[in-house]
């Protein structure tokens, strides 16, 4: 059993201006969300033996934000072929984990990673939380997948299961979208 914990970075802030996205920090909301969820990830039970990452500031900032929450640091592999990729390229990074790691936490962007997810969940009645994902999968989002694969390499499209997916809002209505 692999089990694949996709989290979207959190809110960027758009009012700091710089040279490059790459470089775009989080907003004081998006840290807020980070630490939040941090927090549900703890108080589910969740581990990962492996965490991969965008290097983008954002990522940085959302792991950093995650780890105050969850109560303990991981050292990600950050991995430049994450940033804005596509769902295919997270799929090859996938491919490439670890043998020994079954719980992966994988930090990136859209919509590469709700790419990800509708590629390797079938589109069936068993799966309410996928039509979640495809209406959107907001900033600061997790979603848990359970594969019933030997290796990481055996992960194809449509052997998935999704276990769950929580956004922000789920947590703390206040950490929601604007009513603007």
């Amino acid at each position: 059993m692999r089990t694949l914990t996709l989290l979207r970075h959190a809110k960027s802030g758009w009012d700091d201006p710089v040279a490059r996205d790459f470089d775009r920090a989080l907003n004081d909301r998006g840290m807020r969300a980070a630490r939040r969820v941090g927090r549900y990830m703890r108080d589910a039970g969740l581990a990962f033996d492996h965490v991969v990452s965008s290097p983008a500031v954002r990522c940085v900032d959302t792991l950093d934000g995650l780890w105050e929450g969850y109560g303990r640091t991981l050292h990600p592999v950050w991995d430049r072929r994450i940033y804005l990729a596509s769902g295919a390229t997270l799929l090859d990074v996938v491919h490439e984990a670890p043998e020994g790691a079954h719980r992966i936490l994988m930090c990136g962007h859209n919509p590469g990673l709700e790419d990800l997810v509708l590629a390797l969940v079938a589109d069936e009645a068993g799966e309410p939380l996928r039509a979640d994902i495809e209406e959107k999968f907001p900033t600061s989002s997790v979603a848990e997948l359970r594969f019933a694969a030997d290796r990481w390499a055996d992960v194809i499209a449509n052997s998935g299961h999704l276990e769950r997916f929580v956004r922000p809002r789920d947590l703390d209505a206040s950490l929601g979208p604007d009513d603007s």
